[in-house]
């Protein structure tokens, strides 16, 4: 049963699910500090849950699967990304039995102005996802009349039963023929780095669009780990021939990759910053084009760019209006509050990929 968006007419005809930890935002209002703040905005949010919902509002049949405690927190959450268009049937509501602290997870936003960066604190050990056990989950019924699964790095960090199903879900649907994206999306609050790259390298052998180039292993010579990475050295902003030697060192190791793709950011302050991507598709490198803004709500501008991306795949876009509405996407997010990039007209990302600013009338 198809799930679009009823208020778009050009519904992409392709079926996407994702799966993750949705969690309670709460934001000191009017870029406060949490030391002084005397109340907090509330929202909810999450890597892959941003993705979900940002490909429903652009029409995108989209599905989210993750497990939240059964409770009026748990249901708000759920209703968030039901508001958005986005299928939640088969999130597990868990009882206190299967999800002993039965809790969801948090996190509080400090958003940061001018020079003062924003800064995040999570609270989120012991959530329902990461206590539930999905041993005997039947994974082939849950993936099996999707197109498209999109994971992240996040997920597995959370707990050894959540990095278990990641791989199992990785393996599932290339057993099925799904089209598979993967976000390493490294936290630091979450695991080292490298616990991140000894795993996030064991998903590469399932990945069809790969977003970002770390954290994995790249080495020189897999036999000896100690004659370094081939990604040692590349500075975070790197010229064109940089980042095009690192794409073909990826894909000549993981030839099953059909495209990879990450954004590079200027930080000029914390108020102000430009963003432009590189991409790896169909054989060649191509760099997009540079914007700079002024940020409202700097996060899930990552999430915004990955869903840019896979809706632009699943369009059929050229490589070229792929990598720059990827881009454009994550701009917009930028000045939109609360972590998705809820914008439910694709022009709105197509003149701003254009650089065309004009009012619309």
């Amino acid at each position: 049963m198809k799930h679009g968006n009823p208020l778009l007419k050009d519904n992409i005809d392709k079926k996407f699910i994702t799966m993750g930890e949705i969690m309670l935002r709460l934001t000191p209002p009017n870029y406060d500090k949490i030391r002084m703040a005397t109340s907090f905005e509330l929202s909810y949010g999450g890597s892959e849950a941003n993705i979900a919902l940002a490909l429903a509002s652009l029409g995108v049949d989209s599905t989210f699967f993750s497990v939240v405690p059964n409770n009026s927190l748990g249901k708000s959450a759920i209703r968030s990304l039901r508001s958005g268009d986005v299928h939640c049937t088969p999130v597990i509501l868990s009882t206190p039995e299967q999800t002993p602290t039965h809790r969801l997870g948090t996190y509080y936003l400090e958003t940061g102005f001018g020079i003062r960066a924003s800064k995040v604190i999570y609270d989120r050990k012991h959530s329902a996802l990461t206590e539930y056990d999905f041993s005997g989950y039947d994974l082939k019924a849950l993936l099996k009349d999707f197109d498209w699964l999109h994971l992240s790095g996040i997920t597995p960090a959370l707990s050894p039963s959540c990095a278990t199903l990641i791989l199992d879900m990785l393996k599932t649907a290339k057993e099925l023929g799904l089209t598979v994206s993967f976000d390493g999306n490294f936290r630091s609050a979450l695991w080292s780095w490298n616990e991140a790259r000894d795993f996030c390298t064991q998903c590469l052998p399932y990945v069809d669009v790969l977003l970002g180039i770390e954290p994995y292993h790249l080495y020189k010579d897999e036999s000896n780990p100690e004659a370094g990475d081939w990604k040692d050295g590349v500075p975070l902003q790197p010229d064109y021939e940089q980042q095009d030697e690192i794409f073909q060192h990826f894909v000549e190791r993981y030839p099953n990759l059909k495209c990879i793709a990450r954004h590079v950011r200027y930080a000029h302050s914390g108020s102000e910053n430009s963003l432009k991507a590189f991409m790896w598709y169909d054989g060649h490198t191509f760099e997009s084009r540079q914007f700079t803004f002024t940020i409202l709500d700097r996060v899930g501008g990552g999430d915004a760019f990955a869903s840019g991306l896979i809706y632009a795949m699943l369009n059929g876009d050229k490589p070229m209006d792929i990598l720059n509405f990827a881009v454009a996407s994550s701009v917009i997010k930028h000045t939109i509050h609360g972590d998705a990039n809820i914008t439910d007209d694709v022009s709105v990302i197509r003149n701003l990929m254009n650089m065309n600013y004009d009012i619309k009338r």
